[in-house]
């Protein structure tokens, strides 16, 4: 049913707990592969994933670029799951994404949906309460998730998108932007991240949420407002 791609970089902690939380997805026949496609990691990511049973790829270049080269290894999966290392799937959250599937099978355009999960941050106080409020608002109001709340998205569809652009950032507006509103479903698991939400200098934070804004609501393309992501 559903092929898992994860790219990685030095993730051998957070690859072991991303891994358990599918377990029981794989134990049920939801999850019927994944693939790890690594960016030259130096730490003991390639031995998490081999002892998991993984699919293995290193490719140097862009997480975009690894996401698009775990969709064409992935082969079992009508559905393909794009999941960051960081990002550990509640439990039960495969009796959904499996209902949600299952749903998109019967509806007339359901193959051309998508679906993303709820954000929470494992951390505790209000910067992490904030985060989580401003993604669910960003979520319901744009259709855009970020890139660790996960995307499930059916193969073909993912296909007749074109997949993920080669970008070097911003590759989860983008994807979000061509899925379009209208076709993104967001479910009720969470996916929970680790660490708070990214705490940048003002001038920096200020020109990333200006081309998250720009990519979001002006409509620009990413690969322009990348310019100011910095």
């Amino acid at each position: 049913m559903i092929s898992v791609i994860i790219p990685t970089y030095n993730s051998e902690t957070e690859l072991v707990h991303a891994l358990s939380a599918l377990v029981p997805a794989a134990a049920e026949g939801v999850v019927r592969e994944v693939v790890v496609v690594d960016g030259g990691s130096t730490d003991n990511t390639g031995q998490v994933a081999d002892a998991a049973g993984c699919h293995w790829a290193v490719l140097k270049k862009s997480k975009a670029e690894r996401l698009a080269l775990g969709a064409e290894i992935a082969k079992r999966g009508d559905w393909l799951l794009f999941l960051q290392p960081e990002t550990l799937l509640e439990s039960g959250w495969h009796h959904e994404a499996q209902a949600f599937v299952e749903r998109a099978a019967r509806a007339p355009n359901g193959p051309r949906t998508a679906a993303s999960f709820r954000l929470r941050y494992e951390a505790f106080g209000p910067g992490a309460r904030l985060g989580e409020s401003v993604a669910a608002f960003r979520s319901q109001l744009l259709g855009m998730p970020y890139g660790n709340q996960g995307l499930l998205i059916s193969r073909q569809f993912y296909q007749k998108l074109g997949g993920h652009r080669p970008l070097p950032q911003l590759e989860d507006l983008d994807i979000a932007k061509r899925i379009g509103r209208g076709r993104m479903v967001f479910l009720r698991a969470a996916a929970v991240t680790s660490g708070e939400p990214q705490q940048e200098g003002l001038i920096a934070g200020l020109r990333q949420s200006l081309a998250r804004f720009c990519v979001g609501i002006l409509r620009i393309p990413a690969r322009v407002a990348i310019k100011l992501h910095g």
